[in-house]
């Protein structure tokens, strides 16, 4: 009898750490719900947003204060416009500020984060983040260095031409 109540003891202790467990892992993903109360939402447009992902965290000055929560190509514009869910207490976001997407080291994850400006004026709900900035992807730098188009602004004008001259020496140095 009594192995019978500490086997019984033992199952649901089991079986409350694997709920609490599942619940915690839930919750840090950020898939049970939104960890801010009241939101607003900005959308910013951007020509490059490889890597990032919805619910992907959104920071200024290293702090998260909001989620991303949709991303989709806008038609007209052909660039990927971004939802962004931001938390009701951040009220000063000023309008001069820009959005960039960046990594969490150097191949860690994809997130948005705002660099706040100097501005009087701040966003409101439903407004667009003008400023942006995409995503740096580390093989077009990796392809621009080995193919040595690291200057794409080079252009066959830009140096100088070299004449020969009946003496040998070259004209233009």
């Amino acid at each position: 009898m009594r192995t019978r109540s500490s086997e019984l003891t033992v199952g649901i202790f089991v079986i409350v750490a694997a709920i609490a467990l599942f619940f915690l892992a839930m919750k840090v993903s950020g898939l049970l719900g939104s960890n801010y109360g009241d939101t607003y939402t900005l959308t910013a447009q951007f020509n490059n947003v490889n890597g990032l992902k919805p619910r992907a965290k959104i920071t200024i000055s290293g702090v998260t204060i909001g989620r991303v929560t949709d991303i989709h190509l806008d038609p007209k514009t052909l660039q990927a416009e971004v939802v962004l869910e931001i938390d009701s207490n951040v009220k000063t976001i000023d309008d001069d500020a820009y959005a960039m997407v960046a990594t969490n080291g150097i191949l860690g994850e994809k997130y948005l984060k705002i660099v706040p400006g100097a501005g009087e004026k701040y966003y409101k709900a439903g407004d667009r983040i003008t400023q942006t900035q995409g995503s740096m992807d580390i093989e077009d730098l990796i392809n621009k260095f080995i193919t040595g188009n690291a200057g794409a602004n080079k252009t066959a004008s830009a140096t100088p031409a070299v004449q020969a001259q009946p003496d040998g020496f070259a004209e233009g140095f």
